[in-house]
């Protein structure tokens, strides 16, 4: 049984792809895997901020539609890259075990986010975290950044950049632990749908395949991820707003955190709920309810979302 995996050809991206394809060789070692990289609209426009080329979905577009066409058996995503609605023909099987949630500051002089001094600049591509920092340092400068992790870490020297915040989980994959200057708790920087969660996307008409990719699936992390997916959804899922969630198992309690904000983060609307791990999705849509009748769905309105 031969499998091509799609993928994109960024070396975390690689790298995660990898860690996937070792899974599923060790769980079917009959199988002959095939790597395929896939250029996304994302990739190719870098210069380009992702809500002009069309915001969530843009890393994952033309991977799915190789996966409709048959010219890959499998795709691996970052969950915080799919978008709240997926092709019908298409299902996730497995949501692996998942890394470290949260966001990191990197900054030269190894300076905290308590101690940035006013009128820093900091660099990063998400409203998300745009506008978070907003929230708590309004006189801090984003400075728009694109590209792969090396090059965005680069930029702190060749745009004189105070510091820049990424993903954890993509420094750690690729060994990079050691430039963090600090893990921003989750009361300041609420992750991304999906953050740090990996995903083995297949054709649903594909039952073999998807049985196989099944066994990678990570209960915990998938109801913690169905929930932040379901409150992604129940939001709009595309709209063009700063858009946050984190489920997190706690024994047999899922809680779910989410938040909405305007992207310049003067107004951040932002609750919680909780309930069992089989609730995933009515607590999504429940905690999306809470945050619409907070405010929220004055602020889609103002955006036409």
């Amino acid at each position: 049984m031969k499998v091509k995996i799609g993928t994109r050809g960024s070396k975390l991206a690689l790298s995660q792809t990898n860690f996937v394809a070792a899974g599923l060789q060790k769980a079917a070692p009959e199988i002959d895997i095939e790597v395929c990289v896939i250029k996304t609209r994302g990739d190719i426009m870098q210069d380009v901020s992702l809500l002009q080329i069309g915001g969530q979905g843009v890393f994952v577009k033309e991977i799915e539609e190789a996966l409709l066409s048959g010219s890959i058996d499998l795709a691996v995503h970052s969950m915080k890259d799919v978008p709240g609605e997926i092709p019908e023909e298409l299902i996730f099987p497995a949501i692996l075990q998942r890394e470290d949630v949260r966001d990191v500051l990197v900054t030269r002089g190894r300076v905290k986010f308590e101690f940035l001094p006013k009128g820093a600049k900091i660099g990063t591509g998400s409203q998300r975290r745009g506008a978070q920092i907003k929230s708590f340092m309004p006189d801090v400068e984003i400075v728009p950044l694109r590209g792969n992790i090396d090059t965005r870490l680069k930029k702190i020297e060749t745009e004189n950049l105070t510091g820049v915040v990424l993903a954890a989980a993509g420094l750690k994959r690729l060994g990079y632990g050691e430039v963090i200057t600090q893990f921003l708790p989750t009361e300041i920087m609420l992750p991304a749908v999906g953050q740090g969660a990996l995903g083995v996307q297949v054709r649903k008409s594909d039952a073999a395949l998807a049985e196989l990719c099944a066994r990678l699936n990570h209960n915990t992390t998938a109801a913690e991820v169905t929930a932040e997916r379901a409150y992604l959804q129940a939001l709009g899922g595309g709209c063009r707003l700063p858009i946050a969630a984190y489920g997190l198992m706690e024994g047999r309690r899922l809680t779910l955190e989410g938040l909405l904000a305007s992207p310049n983060g003067a107004e951040v609307l932002r609750d919680k709920v909780w309930g069992e791990p089989g609730e995933a999705e009515a607590l999504g849509r429940r905690l999306a309810d809470m945050i619409l009748e907070k405010g929220g769905r004055r602020l889609l309105e103002l955006m036409n979302c």
